[in-house]
């Protein structure tokens, strides 16, 4: 206990003054001893000085603890003030990033409103989405729904600027949520997200999916497609990502519609509203440039004229109705035997239809004519409750073997047409 007594002594504030007090009781006793008055007073005055020293080393001693408790406040303050401009920094870092999105936006709205068609309208979205969610080794999918079918499937798929092959086609379990819910999805981790099962994700699509935000693309009620964006990392994604892609997915919703509406007028203007097929107006825009074209690559283009054998009695005998059915039906043979790239089928005005056949020597295009009359003299149909044979003429002329402009092309193929007419109908003639 003595020994703890003398440590808390010599380790107090204390020290020095009583040091000094014990060392002036000593030498006042000493004096005492001597009976000498200088002794005693020298003792005194000295006792006097002590008395205000101890008294000095405990205002400093409160002034050090004043002055250790400010540094302290100091310090509380400058953390709270290096808290502050940390979230002053990174609130200025958020503002600078809304500032690059607005601008990625102002620029999206420009690119989609130069685009008339949707598959341009679907590159551009997902150009721009790449260029605001790229960094985070993302990939971009855009699904659009079937108008007619209902039914999802890939308009555009990419990793930063390479095309990626998805084995899902008409979209995995988070694709057929959207759809279902029709509203934003954010997930953070899938591997901890209760509302799939991961085991079935991997089996459709053995992409490393760990994170996602997803967006549909409505227009009111009617949804048009989804927007997607997957990272092969957990927590890549926030409420922003996904409130920004919404805002994105709601310009890309209005632009793919007015593609869409943009297409269909298009078709309507180019098109046969009764065959589907396309009109004679575009056939001859297209010639010519086809024309020109295997002019200069040296090939041959062969042209079909296709008439339908005594079609004016299926009017006069079942009625114009009859006579529609009869001309849609051969409007399928032909779109359907024909639907290839390059090809052009249009129907050339009443029952007379024209075939446009890029790269076909004329050998070639009589053996497509022929198998074109084969295929339409093999249709039934039924007409009040008869069974009706449908039959062609069909004439051949190619470029540049039997003309060598486009009204000589028309021309020498309406002659072979005329020609498999004299000579009893239901026939393939060549000029």
């Amino acid at each position: 206990m003595i020994r703890t007594l003398k440590k808390q002594l010599f380790n107090s504030q204390f020290f020095l003054p009583f040091t000094l007090l014990l060392s002036l009781v000593v030498f006042f006793l000493f004096a005492s001893l001597l009976n000498s008055a200088f002794f005693i007073y020298l003792v005194a005055g000295l006792l006097i000085t002590i008395f205000y020293l101890i008294r000095l080393n405990g205002h400093l001693t409160r002034y050090k603890a004043e002055a250790d408790l400010q540094i302290q406040n100091l310090y509380e303050q400058r953390n709270l003030l290096d808290a502050e401009m940390d979230k002053e920094s990174a609130s200025i870092q958020s503002f600078r990033k809304k500032i690059i999105n607005y601008s990625h936006l102002k620029g999206l709205t420009e690119r989609l409103n130069m685009c008339l068609y949707t598959e341009d309208t679907s590159r551009a979205l997902s150009a721009e989405v790449n260029k605001m969610f790229g960094e985070k080794e993302t990939m971009i999918i855009l699904y659009l729904l079937h108008s007619k079918t209902g039914e999802l499937g890939i308009s555009i798929s990419h990793k930063g600027q390479m095309k990626i092959n998805i084995k899902s086609k008409k979209g995995d379990i988070f694709d057929q949520w959207l759809v279902k819910n029709m509203q934003p999805l954010l997930i953070e981790d899938t591997k901890s997200d209760f509302r799939f099962d991961l085991d079935k994700v991997v089996s459709e699509d053995p992409r490393d999916i760990r994170s996602m935000i997803s967006v549909p693309l409505m227009i009111g009620n009617k949804a048009l497609g989804i927007l997607r964006v997957d990272s092969p990392k957990p927590d890549q994604f926030d409420t922003e990502d996904l409130r920004l892609l919404t805002t994105i997915g709601d310009l890309g919703a209005v632009a793919i519609e007015n593609a869409q509406l943009f297409e269909r007028v298009e078709r309507l203007a180019i098109r046969d509203g009764l065959t589907d097929l396309y009109l004679r107006r575009y056939l001859m825009s297209r010639l010519p440039q086809e024309i020109n074209r295997h002019m200069r690559g040296g090939t041959q283009l062969s042209f079909l004229m296709l008439d339908l054998d005594k079609f004016k009695q299926y009017n006069d005998q079942f009625g114009h109705m009859a006579g529609d059915i009869v001309l849609r039906t051969v409007g399928v043979v032909l779109a359907e035997f024909l639907d290839r790239p390059g090809n052009l089928v249009c129907r050339y005005g009443g029952e007379e239809f024209a075939v446009l056949l890029p790269e076909c020597p004329k050998s070639k295009a009589v053996e497509i004519a022929e198998e074109i009359r084969e295929r339409i003299s093999q249709q039934t149909v039924i007409l009040r409750r008869e069974k009706t044979n449908i039959t062609a003429s069909i004439g051949v002329a190619t470029f540049p073997v039997d003309a060598h402009s486009k009204e000589e092309l028309i021309d020498k193929a309406d002659q072979a047409l005329y020609k498999a007419k004299s000579e009893g109908r239901n026939r393939v003639c060549a000029a």
